[in-house]
């Protein structure tokens, strides 16, 4: 069986929801014209191609806090965890589970959803982006969520936020290209994990789980780089004083980014599955495609063409977001 930790639905409830508050959720429809998100007939036919598959669903990109104020996002947010637990309860043969959503800009209501959807609904986690409408994932406000789902002992969906509207070079006014996407959701996943851990979350919480879309950004590619090259933090910093900041860790660097854990969402065959499950280390990489928006077929030919052995397949595919969910998947 595969089991495809990252995909992205859009429940009925959550589409009602978005036309009943009017045309600024415009965005709707354009999300409508991937037919997948919310046809459950052709996602079918597209699993059922692929054999012994499943899902676990939650939200696409963007994130709610970036297209609602903080009441609006906490209806959405309830409207859409509803629905996708509600997809769950009808076909649990196609959606073992669900991550829920949450309406990050309002800190009372996110952990009060947060709480809601695992505790009421069954949540196998929370999904949250890598900013926050611009504020850092270590900002004091959100530390909260992140001890919450430490004691919960249940993933965290790290997805990355970035869109067009933030520049390439200062002379613009946008980035051109789409390499907001192609390479600043990288480093966007680069940057919230590199917080992350320079603010200590891992100290605080050497258990907490998250799981990284998209193999982690960049940071496999780069473990030496980060290993030697940040050794020497703060030598090239005149705005702050942080040459002791590594000191204060309990760990080398470079051992906190082995911490996270990781997706196979990198569109197929490609050079960085290797490198990424080298580096996390195959029991900390679960499958995903991205799907609709990326392949299935081509994400698990990926996989399959790597010297894994089929224990090492086998925890990808299923075993490890087991581990990670603490719940058989049948």
């Amino acid at each position: 069986m595969i089991v495809d930790t990252y995909t992205h639905i859009l429940p009925r409830e959550l589409v009602a929801a978005m036309e009943a508050k009017g045309p600024k959720f415009g965005l709707v429809k354009r999300l409508m014209q991937v037919r997948e998100l919310h046809d459950l007939d052709q996602r079918f036919r597209t699993m059922d191609a692929i054999g012994d598959y499943r899902q676990i669903v939650s939200l696409p990109n963007p994130p709610l806090e970036a297209i609602a104020s903080p009441a609006e996002a906490l209806d959405l947010a309830r409207a859409a965890n509803d629905g996708m637990a509600a997809l769950v309860r009808r076909h649990p043969d196609r959606f073992p589970g669900f991550v829920a959503a949450l309406p990050m800009h309002d800190p009372e209501a996110t952990m009060a959803e947060l709480e809601r959807a695992i505790d009421k609904l069954d949540a196998w986690g929370v999904q949250i982006f890598t900013n926050i409408n611009g504020r850092p994932l270590d900002a004091a406000e959100f530390r909260p969520i992140f001890d919450r789902m430490a004691r919960y002992d249940l993933p965290i969906w790290l997805h990355p936020a970035r869109t067009a509207d933030t520049a390439d070079y200062a002379a613009e006014k946008f980035s051109r290209f789409e390499l907001w996407w192609l390479f600043g959701w990288p480093y966007e996943t680069c940057l919230a994990m590199s917080r992350l851990v320079l603010a200590g979350l891992f100290d605080r919480h050497p258990g907490i789980k998250i799981i990284t879309h998209h193999m982690g950004g960049g940071v496999p590619f780069f473990d030496t780089r980060i290993e030697d090259g940040m050794a020497v933090l703060g030598s090239r910093t005149k705005e702050e004083d942080c040459t002791g900041l590594l000191a204060s860790l309990r760990r080398p660097l470079i051992d906190y980014f082995r911490m996270f854990h990781a997706d196979t969402a990198l569109f197929g065959q490609a050079n960085g599955l290797a490198c990424g499950i080298e580096f996390f280390g195959g029991g900390n990489v679960v499958f995903a495609s991205d799907a609709p928006f990326g392949p299935i077929a081509a994400t698990r030919d990926g996989v399959e063409s790597l010297d894994l052995g089929a224990g090492g397949r086998n925890a990808i595919y299923r075993g490890n977001l087991e581990r990670l969910v603490r719940r058989a998947i049948a």
